[in-house]
């Protein structure tokens, strides 16, 4: 029996399994990381390691549409989101090659008295990366390519439902010329994984998952004084305070909800629309999502795919039909055909319900009236979660006034799907304790030598 198997969500096919690694397997890794670590890493350059990525971000390019195959039939993206991705992903292994001496330069410090000190920068050992399913290349080159410019080998455990993708990803790894040990799959159980992390030869790990799982790995790596990474769930809020084109930010709604199946961590899920918009607001784009239709994610021009697995589907719908009992109002969707979810959206929520408090993972949305920016800030801000949001202004000094005082790790104005590599990502509160992308990820595992010279 493996953890490990394509289960094609659109058709419920189990289309391959991968055997989970022994315990012997588990440790031949570990001991090439470790060997890898104590050579390769120090003794290649900078540049060296960043020519190594910039082969791998051209091999992402060169098997882009092998990729997204792959990852239409894992988790149901649409083909063009999931070609889209795999381009997303070469970008940001380019980025970190082209930034890989900018980040590991030496730091000068200002110092009061004579003489010099720097700052500089050096890898921490091998890492456990614990990946989502949900972008099977995104996740993991976000945390990979930052931590192999600065030196760190990586100890890669992939979704259970992405085994194909991830052994796909590894291979251009070993192919772009990353020495054995650098860059590796571990197909194990938790329990594999928890004993990984109190390995003395583990240096930290890092987590893009659930709030559950991320509590789990953060008190093991505690409890062994590891660094731990985490990015976890997110409830984002869209807030509408006033537009010159209120269709386009119904569409931008839409978008911001549908990405990816309605599963990407900073997916808008909460509409917070003032009084004066809310009526026509509500009225675009609960008709906007519900001509949205779930289709065969392999065709090009499908927008919305199966969500993850049927199982996920038959969790929303709980979640929906306790929302509906509880006296939500329904306005559109709410129904399933196996994986596939109808667009949703929720209204008339209050706090007392389940749902305000709940991430919706998948095609739905709540929509809610406010009467002013200080009701806006104040219900966007009232959940455990602070990942994103989106604020639609046409007031500059508001859209500052509001993105301050917004408690969340990112902001965006005006715009969606608006993610590029040189721009951190990450939350507060429940949603998480770091930051990838941009140089700031390359902070999260590194050793910040200070050298203090006479």
């Amino acid at each position: 029996m493996t953890d490990y198997a394509v289960i094609n969500p659109a058709t419920g096919e189990t289309l391959a399994s991968f055997d989970t690694f022994t315990d012997a397997q588990i440790e031949e890794a570990l001991a090439a990381a470790d060997a890898a670590h104590r050579d390769w890493s120090r003794s290649s350059t900078v540049a060296e390691r960043a020519a190594l990525l910039r082969r791998a971000a051209e091999l992402h390019r060169e098997r882009r549409e092998q990729l997204a195959d792959v990852f239409v039939r894992e988790m149901g993206k649409p083909r063009e989101a999931a070609l889209g991705e795999v381009d997303f992903a070469a970008d940001i292994a380019e980025y970190y090659a082209d930034q890989a001496e900018a980040i590991m330069a030496d730091q000068p410090i200002a110092i009061l008295g004579e003489g010099s000190a720097i700052v500089r920068k050096s890898s921490l050992g091998p890492l456990v990366g614990i990946m989502p399913w949900n972008f099977p290349a995104y996740q993991i080159v976000r945390f990979a390519a930052p931590n192999l410019i600065v030196g760190n080998t990586i100890l890669l455990k992939p979704a259970p439902q992405c085994p194909e993708s991830s052994t796909a990803i590894e291979a251009i790894y070993h192919d772009a010329g990353f020495p054995k040990g650098a860059y590796q799959n571990v197909l194990a159980t938790n329990e594999q994984i928890a004993d990984m992390i109190a390995d003395p030869r583990v240096a930290g790990v890092s987590l893009t998952g659930s709030e559950r799982a991320g509590a789990a790995v953060a008190e093991i790596a505690g409890r062994n004084l590891k660094k731990v990474a985490l990015e976890l769930g997110g409830s984002d809020p869209f807030i509408v305070l006033s537009t010159d084109d209120l269709d386009a930010t119904v569409q931008a709604g839409v978008d911001a909800r549908l990405d990816n199946n309605g599963q990407a961590c900073n997916g808008a899920k909460r509409f917070i629309i003032v009084d004066g918009l809310y009526d026509e607001f509500v009225e675009k784009f609960t008709a906007a999502m519900a001509a949205v239709q779930p289709s065969d994610p392999t065709l090009d021009d499908t927008v919305l795919g199966p969500v993850s697995s049927e199982t996920a589907a038959e969790n929303l719908q709980k979640q929906i039909d306790q929302a509906v009992e509880q006296g939500a109002t329904l306005l559109t969707g709410g129904t399933r055909d196996g994986a596939f979810f109808a667009p949703t959206v929720l209204a008339d929520v209050t706090p007392e319900m389940n749902v305000y408090r709940e991430e919706l993972f998948g095609p739905a949305a709540v929509v809610y009236r406010v009467a002013d920016e200080d009701a806006a800030v104040a219900l966007a801000n009232d959940t455990t979660f602070g990942l994103g949001s989106y604020v639609f202004t046409t007031d500059a000094e508001q859209a500052e006034r509001v993105a301050d005082n917004i408690e969340a790790g990112m902001v965006y104005v005006n715009l969606v799907l608006a993610d590029s590599p040189e721009l951190p990502f990450g939350g507060i509160k429940r949603s998480g304790t770091s930051r990838e992308l941009g140089h700031l990820a390359a902070d999260e595992f590194v050793n910040k030598k200070l050298i203090r010279i006479g």
